[in-house]
């Protein structure tokens, strides 16, 4: 019997418990943790030394990303935030600031922020030095447990079809680098993660 077996029921069940943790967070623990990750992030020199950043705006319970966003800009980055497709993927546009910022509905969905500047289509995501990933956890081998949607496996898979290889980098809560992820074939190693009390690199 395989130990461990990377199924889509453990995946499930750990995500249940990693959202429920997420919304025991007090609003000041959230803001406490997005201040330090816009400092925590920027000492990784995958993004550092970075001259496009395809990053996200956080949505609910995530690690807060609007200083981060505002702090990579200020470091002369170009941002490209991403804009939610029907089918769910993904499309990018550049970050202008806050100002530029637009909720957008979408139907059986949470409301978004999207930018509001002009689409640079799916594939802009490709020339991008480092994407930042929304994700539930880390385990000590860079694999990363997402949300389920699948929006950002497209991602991952256009950037293979490209062969691009930009640095990939979760964002998380400290306590959210675990132990071990389920995972299953298709599932990619990020090379780092940056949490509020820093951060971790992974070897390829």
């Amino acid at each position: 019997m395989a130990e461990n077996p990377p199924t889509a029921s453990a995946k499930s069940e750990l995500r249940r418990q990693l959202l429920a943790a997420r919304r025991a967070l007090s609003p000041d623990t959230r803001r406490t943790a997005a201040e330090a990750l816009a400092v925590t992030a920027l000492e990784l020199p995958e993004l550092a030394g970075a001259r496009t950043v395809a990053a996200y705006v956080s949505v609910g319970g995530e690690p807060g990303t609007r200083e981060l966003l505002d702090a990579l800009r200020t470091a002369g980055k170009r941002v490209l935030l991403p804009l939610l497709l029907p089918d769910n993927d993904l499309d990018w546009a550049v970050y202008e600031g806050p100002g530029s910022l637009a909720e957008a509905a979408h139907p059986g969905k949470m409301r978004l922020l999207e930018p509001s500047g002009p689409a640079l289509g799916p594939d802009a995501v490709t020339q991008a030095d480092a994407v930042l990933l929304p994700g539930l956890a880390v385990d000590g081998r860079g694999m990363r447990l997402g949300r389920g949607g699948g929006s950002y496996d497209r991602v991952l898979q256009r950037l293979e079809r490209a062969g691009a290889h930009p640095a990939l980098v979760v964002l998380l809560y400290d306590d959210e680098v675990v132990a071990r992820v389920p995972e299953e074939p298709h599932d990619h190693p990020v090379q780092a993660v940056a949490t509020p009390s820093g951060v971790r690199r992974f070897s390829s």
